[in-house]
């Protein structure tokens, strides 16, 4: 058998907590191996402990836990963060990203979902609802905090971005499209400088915009 996943939890109610890791540990395939109900406290342990993702709330009374994402980046990059959280205004969502959230889901979600977004982001995908998405593309256009148009990619590029946001690794993008590896990785190195972003995540969202509504 396969090792389980191994998850943290952040979030400052116990009972959520308590909750969360009931159902991410009812099918025998993930373990939670701590918890905090503190920035302070999460900071310290997950670095330690090296979960293979952290389900981190967004907003705690003694910080956010958008801000310890983006310090994980630092601290324990190997980590790949999930935000679960109440709120899904759109700024909030656009911080996760810039981040490095893997994911963003919403408290409101069914059991299953979560559970199945957590095993996505433990497999080195991304994970954002489209609707979350659709609106948040919206709002960077009117606010006018968007990128580069995706116009300005050209058509291998564009291909490379939406396989890129079903979350395919450089390695599945080249043998899908019969690229090496290498010419892949140079695509994708363009294509981020060209959206004006730093990681894969971020474009995967801007994606979006070309997939179906």
């Amino acid at each position: 058998m396969s090792e389980p996943l191994r998850v943290f939890l952040l979030d400052d109610h116990d009972i959520v907590r308590r909750g969360v890791r009931a159902l991410l540990e009812s099918d025998g395939d993930v373990e939670v191996v701590g918890e905090s109900s503190t920035i302070a406290g999460a900071a310290h342990a997950i670095p330690a402990l090296r979960p293979d993702v952290a389900v981190l709330d967004a907003r705690l009374p003694d910080g956010s836990g958008i801000d310890l994402c983006a310090q994980l980046r630092t601290t324990a990059p190997s980590v790949r963060a999930l935000i679960l959280t109440s709120y899904d205004d759109e700024e909030a969502i656009v911080s996760a990203i810039r981040a490095g959230a893997a994911g963003y889901v919403l408290k409101e979600v069914e059991g299953d979902s979560l559970l199945s977004a957590v095993r996505t982001i433990a497999s080195g995908q991304s994970l954002i609802d489209p609707t979350m998405a659709r609106r948040v593309i919206t709002w960077l256009e009117e606010t006018n905090h968007g990128p580069a148009e995706l116009s300005g990619l050209t058509d291998q590029q564009l291909r490379i971005l939406e396989l890129l946001a079903e979350g395919l690794t450089n390695r599945e993008i080249g043998l899908r499209l019969y690229l090496a590896e290498k010419t892949v990785k140079n695509h994708v190195t363009r294509i981020l400088a060209r959206l004006g972003v730093q990681r894969r995540t971020q474009a995967a969202l801007l994606a979006s915009r070309l997939l179906p509504r």
